[in-house]
C-alpha cells in the first residue's frame, strides 16, 4: 500500500478531539463508521499494548510507540488478531505491521489533525471514511 496522508479542520479543541479519538467511551463510535462493533483494549499510555478489534475479536495487535496527550499518537502495528488469538508470522499478520499517527495541531478556535497511514494494508471501510471526512494530501 502507498503511505497516505489526510488532514481535516475540526471546530473543537485539541483536548476534545484527542478524547473522541482516544477514550474508551468514545473509540468505538467514530470508528463503527468503518468496523461495525469496533473497540480498542488498551490503556492509551505510551508503550503499551493495543487490541483494535471488531466484534468478532478480528483486528490489529499493536504498540502505542509515542503519546503525546491532545498533541500526538504513533501506533505501529506488530500482528494480527484471529478468533480472539494474536497471530505474528502469517502473511495477514504482516499486512498489519505499518504505522497510524495522528497529530493534532490547535488552529485559532479549532484544531487540525493530521493521520499518516503507512506501510500496511490498512482496511478498504477505514480507507473510504477517512477520504470521505479528511482532506487527502
Amino acid at each position: 500500500m502507498e503511505d497516505l496522508s489526510f488532514n481535516i479542520n475540526i471546530n473543537a479543541s485539541p483536548e476534545k478531539v484527542w478524547n473522541t479519538l482516544f477514550s474508551d467511551a468514545n473509540y468505538p463510535k467514530w470508528t463503527a463508521a468503518f468496523c461495525s462493533g469496533s473497540h480498542a483494549v488498551t490503556d492509551w499510555q505510551e508503550g503499551s499494548k493495543a487490541l483494535f478489534l471488531d466484534d468478532k475479536g478480528r483486528g490489529m495487535h499493536g504498540i502505542l510507540e509515542k503519546v503525546v496527550p491532545n498533541k500526538y499518537m504513533l501506533i505501529k502495528g506488530v500482528g494480527k488478531v484471529k478468533d480472539g488469538q494474536e497471530v505474528y508470522d502469517s502473511e495477514g499478520a504482516k499486512a498489519c505491521s505499518g504505522t497510524e499517527s495522528y497529530k493534532l495541531t490547535p488552529n485559532g478556535n479549532g484544531t487540525d489533525l493530521h493521520i499518516e497511514l503507512s506501510g500496511a494494508d490498512f482496511p478498504d471501510e477505514m480507507l473510504g471514511f477517512l477520504t470521505k471526512h479528511g482532506q487527502r494530501l
